[in-house]
């Protein structure tokens, strides 16, 4: 009995990790959903997908820490995210995209605290997470 329990466990495990991740799905999902507010630019100037000046470059987003961008202008909540410590991996990264604010409020702990990015990414945050981190100085 504990060997199936711990067979369903770990398939379950495997199905929700990196390996149910779809990276081409993802970048379907970035240029159809996110690219209106993002851009992704390498560090040699390269435009990889060209988008919108609302939001935040995201080459290179996993894995930085949060509010980081130069020359940016963020909002004070992820600057304080930034000052307690908050750096984008699979966890934060997908939580935050699909309710940033309350992601906020959460990581915060302030009922106070606002996001710029207004959008929620209900379904496919784990391919899009899987998309942008091949787009990251270590995935080339």
């Amino acid at each position: 009995m504990k060997f199936k329990i711990a067979t369903a466990i770990a398939a379950v495990t495997l199905a929700t990790s990196g390996y149910a991740q779809d990276a081409a799905e993802g970048e379907e999902i970035f240029k159809k959903r996110c690219r209106s507010c993002h851009t992704i630019t390498d560090d040699a100037g390269e435009t990889i997908v060209r988008g919108g000046r609302t939001g935040p470059n995201l080459y290179g987003v996993i894995g930085r820490p949060a509010g980081s961008v130069e020359d940016f202008r963020y909002r004070d909540s992820i600057e304080a995210a930034n000052a307690k410590g908050l750096v984008w991996d699979e966890a934060t990264f997908e939580e935050y995209v699909q309710d940033p604010t309350a992601f906020l409020k959460s990581y915060l702990d302030d009922a106070g605290a606002r996001s710029g990015m207004t959008f929620k990414l209900r379904e496919g945050a784990a391919d899009v997470y899987a998309y942008l981190a091949s787009m990251s100085p270590a995935a080339e």
